[in-house]
């Protein structure tokens, strides 16, 4: 049945003990099989070798509607969408992706649910079901989504790079498809796009071509004969790999500048070069290298020298697009609006750099301490969750042998300078392409781009010009980096004098309150700090908040040389400002880890405002906010729900009004006393004993609260922050109209939001039993028949402790009240359904989320995050999981369908319902036409007035000792 590889053995992480086995069913399927007995939830991945490149002519983002189409049925399980229903009851999630070269399917589910969701798996692969009726609709699913991207600078540039290239080369393809290439040009040529779906499928989708990872809890011998069973009917047609030879860039598309409009605030410099693919030398490593060096960021940099300047707020360097034939090296560098005015200087300093490489040659110390940190990082990788684990590795097989399917380039270990060399020297100005992105250039362009939309103009740039830019570019003391100081040396694990399963409380101050939980879990020599400010002074109003945000990203800017090096050896360190304050946090190698903190915490203690720095931050803080406008109208949707409900909350339109009148005395002024008065809320988890905790924050209070002029005094009782939340009225569907804020954006979008509960375990259960139960059925019935946009998602909402329940829908085809009604006619329909349901279907429910919850923090990251939330929302409930769970068993279905009744049904008594209407271009006309002049009833037209005229939950956050106020 299958042939067993056993002489291949797969390099993995010391630290792993899961089991692996590489097998080739007689039908030349390649498998990997990952056996993990700790694992709480199974999954898979299936590859298949082909993708958007192979796209008939005239029938653009054919592979990817057929990536859509396979979700539907099939000959074993004709009944639609029952794939997706099975395993959103079983707990699990299911995805699919559409790359150059392949298509990638997969799912993972909960260990009960794995054999079946395996079989229906399979059958993707085997008869699938493509009915007419399905592909006319999930047309119109495929040009929802391009429509969702259009107005993407992500997206507009990824295709304008694509299309200045050569036109016979699949690289010039259009890959998302739309309705006029599925629908309208197939129809005008007389082509019948469903035959040429079950063509393209019949043609390329051979078992020979796929690739697929198999993850579960059972050992390696029961998942084969599962394999072997579920994936043996698979058809080969003994294809061949397709092969995309050449270059996509011709000479005409090399030497170029060209200049684009984007649709967002902000200026970008794209610098690429086509060069040979990487993955030849995979274990070389030479963009690895290279992007280390072009992309530094400590003293002495490229980067460190255009912000210095003043020039740009961001560099990464790197491989960028890339397959077996051919690939790019990129350069992207965030501009401020003085490097803007110096974009051939930048150029001219981007190749001087390049120049110092070459005459430097290339260093083997900096290729050993790069071998080093990525060995640790190979060897002390967390875990993640086995979804994101098998597409990470089912998505690259094709590309390495199987020995190195997980490290795949992962570790350069063999230092060869002549294969660097080669792909530096490919760094040339003859073959370079710049694309310089901003807004300046609207009007200033000649050209479009056909399926986005992007203008743009294009000039040749020779190899002359670019010696000139660097003969005049400023005389920078540019130079390679030092050693890093932050490669961990000690991977040493602490032993935890007392297993503890949730967090403790290990000190407590009028300064601070301290957290702490040793990793009992991950055995991994890391750590998580986070440090949470509460500053009542940081968010009194707009202007305090902005400030508070110039200030966060100041320090950040001040630290970047020095904690850079930290980054590279995978300490990282985030400084953000919060509702509240603002937070630092700390993850990675504990080693280290003290020494970055101490100059973290000093360089806020001694914090001074640099006039040139203020003023780069300023403009990248007001750029942001200009951009919130360019959000998709859902998240959009999003923001003005928070808005509604959150008291104490400043609108982005109120901080961008201020931000043109602050001054770096302003924040000069304003640092100090934010920082006067403050109590720090602190987490410390992972290989860290508990006096070293203690330690590290007495440090941070002798630094802030100690010594003749302290920086900060502890806050009076009164001052300890609180988040309430608005409560809505019963009875009342309040609706919040509101008009897209980019008037070029045709979606529109709803929030339908049904507030239901303060935190309360068996509340929460009932809430969350019935978001799995409706979860499906929403998607199918609002998404897959009634096709009201690509986007409809059925979301839990937890506001600081107070529970509800949102949809969502972004669409083109119908306007938002529309939707909204729809939202309440799928309530009543559904109503049906969960009055009908069986005991036994009650159960596997249950079951599932129970399962669901008691599946295992992957990492420490993961762990840490989780009870922050705890702590930051003041619920301090961290024994959640365990006493949900307990609620759950005791949960009846009769209980579940009262729940239903009281909160959540159509005309319930208790039920509190807010909908948040943003109306795109689409539906304006019809919005305008149908407005009332008078403010009906229900609805807000006042977010400040409503948020007054509305009683408030309590605050579970209150103070030191969670004084409820």
């Amino acid at each position: 049945m299958a042939v067993c590889k056993d002489d291949v053995e797969i390099l993995k992480p010391r630290t792993d003990k899961r089991e692996y086995r590489r097998i080739v069913l007689k039908n030349s399927l390649q498998v990997l099989l990952i056996s993990d007995p700790e694992t709480d939830k199974c999954a898979a991945a299936m590859d298949v070798g082909v993708g958007s490149f192979s796209d008939p002519d005239g029938l653009e983002g054919l592979a990817h509607f057929l990536e859509h189409m396979l979700f539907y049925a099939s000959e074993k399980y004709p009944l639609e969408d029952s794939y997706s229903k099975y395993i959103a009851e079983h707990g699990g999630r299911r995805n699919a992706f559409t790359a150059s070269e392949s298509t990638n399917f997969h799912f993972d589910v909960n260990i009960d649910g794995f054999e079946e969701a395996l079989d229906r798996f399979a059958q993707f692969f085997i008869k699938p079901l493509m009915s007419v009726d399905a592909t006319t609709r999930e047309i119109k699913a495929v040009d929802s989504e391009n429509k969702k991207n259009l107005l993407s600078d992500v997206w507009r540039m990824s295709q304008l790079q694509r299309h200045i290239s050569m036109e016979g080369h699949p690289y010039h393809k259009f890959s998302t498809g739309n309705w006029d290439t599925l629908e309208v040009r197939p129809k005008a040529k007389g082509v019948d796009t469903r035959q040429e779906l079950l063509k393209f499928y019949d043609e390329n989708y051979s078992a020979n071509l796929m690739h697929l990872v198999v993850y579960s809890k059972e050992s390696l011998d029961k998942i084969q004969s599962l394999v072997e069973d579920k994936f043996q009917e698979i058809r080969t047609c003994g294809l061949s790999f397709l092969s995309f030879p050449g270059q996509p860039c011709s000479s005409e598309h090399l030497q170029i500048l060209v200049r684009a409009v984007p649709i967002k605030e902000g200026n970008k410099l794209r610098i690429i070069w086509p060069i040979t693919p990487a993955i030849h030398y995979y274990k070389e490593g030479p963009c690895r290298y290279l992007g280390h060096l072009i992309g530094h960021k400590g003293e002495g940099s490229l980067f460190y020298i255009l912000k210095k300047l003043g020039w740009a707020t961001g560099l990464f360097a790197g491989e960028g697009e890339w397959t077996l034939e051919f690939s790019f090296f990129v350069v992207v560098i965030d501009l401020t609006d003085a490097g803007h005015d110096h974009m051939q200087d930048m150029v001219g300093l981007l190749f001087k750099y390049i120049q110092l490489l070459q005459q430097s040659g290339v260093c083997k110390w900096i290729f050993d301490e790069l071998s080093a940190v990525s060995e640790t990082g190979f060897h002390y990788r967390d875990k993640v969750h086995p979804i994101s684990y098998v597409v990470s590795i089912a998505s690259k097989m094709r590309m390495y042998p199987p020995e190195d399917w997980l490290v795949r380039s992962s570790m350069p270990s063999n230092f060869n300078q002549g294969i660097i060399k080669m792909i530096l020297n490919e760094l040339s100005p003859d073959k370079v392409r710049i694309f310089w992105e901003s807004k300046k250039f609207e009007g200033l362009t000649d050209m479009v781009e056909p399926w986005y939309g992007t203008a743009y103009s294009i000039e040749k740039v020779t190899k002359s010009m670019i010696q000139e830019w660097m003969s005049l570019a400023p005389n920078e003391n540019l130079h390679l980096p030092t050693p890093n100081i932050f490669i961990p040396t000690d991977l040493s694990l602490k032993d935890p004098e007392e297993k503890i399963k949730n967090p403790v409380l290990l000190r407590k101050s009028s300064y601070s309150r301290v957290w702490y939980k040793p990793d009992t879990m991950f055995s991994s020599p890391k750590a998580y700090v986070k440090i949470d400010f509460n500053c009542p002074y940081a968010s009194n109003s707009p202007e305090a908040q902005i400030l508070t945000s110039i200030f966060a990203r100041l320090v950040m800017d001040y630290l970047n040389e020095y904690a850079y090096y930290a980054r590279v050896a995978d300490l990282h360190y985030y400084i953000s400002n919060t509702n509240r304050g603002f937070e630092v946090t700390l993850d990675g190698y504990n080693h280290k880890l003290w020494i970055l903190l101490e100059t973290v915490v000093d360089k806020i203690a001694k914090f001074e405002v640099k006039p040139d720095r203020f003023s780069v931050i300023k403009e990248r803080v007001t750029q942001d906010c200009q951009n919130l406008k360019f959000q998709q109208p859902y998240e959009q949707a999003m923001y003005y729900c928070s808005l509604l409900l959150e008291d104490h909350s400043w609108p982005w339109m109120e901080k961008l009004e201020v931000l043109p009148n602050i001054k770096a005395e302003d924040l000069a002024n304003f640092a100090p006393m934010m920082l006067s008065r403050a109590f720090l809320e602190c987490y410390i988890a992972g290989n860290i004993e508990p006096a070293e905790a203690k330690s590290m924050i007495e440090y941070v209070e002798d630094i802030f609260f100690k010594g003749l002029n302290p920086v900060c005094q502890p806050l009076f009782p009164s001052q300890h922050l609180t988040n309430r939340v608005v409560k809505l009225e019963r009875g009342i569907n309040y609706f919040y109209p509101k008009e897209g804020l980019n008037p070029s954006d045709e979606n529109s979008a709803l929030l339908h939001y049904i507030q239901i509960h303060r935190d309360d375990f068996m509340l929460n259960v009932k809430l969350q039993l019935f978001a799995l139960i409706a979860k499906q059925p929403t998607f199918h019935q609002l998404r897959s028949v009634e096709q009201l946009g690509y986007i409809t998602v059925l979301w839990q909402r937890n506001d600081f402790g107070i529970h509800g329940l949102q949809f969502i829908i972004q669409s083109t085809v119908k306007g938002p009240e529309h939707i909204d009604l729809r939202v309440q006619a799928f309530l009543q329909m559904f109503e049906t359904q969960l009055y009908g349901m069986t005991q036994d279907v009650f159960k596997s429910n249950v079951k599932a989320l129970i399962d669901m919850k008691l599946e295992k923090h992957k990492n420490l990251r993961e762990e840490s995050r989780f009870y922050w939330r705890e702590i930051a929302d003041g619920t301090l409930k961290f024994d959640r999981i365990e006493a949900e769970v307990a609620a759950l068993r005791q949960v009846t279905r009769p209980e579940l369908i009262d729940f239903f009744n009281e909160y959540i049904k159509v005309g319930a008594p208790q039920k509190r319902t807010l909908s948040v209407r943003v109306v795109g271009k689409e539906h304006l006309a019809e919005y305008k036409a149908t407005k009332s002049e008078v403010v009906q009833p229900d609805e807000i037209d006042d977010i400040f007035s409503f948020r007054k005229s509305l009683p408030l939950y309590g605050s579970f956050r209150g103070g030191a000792g969670h004084v409820k106020l």
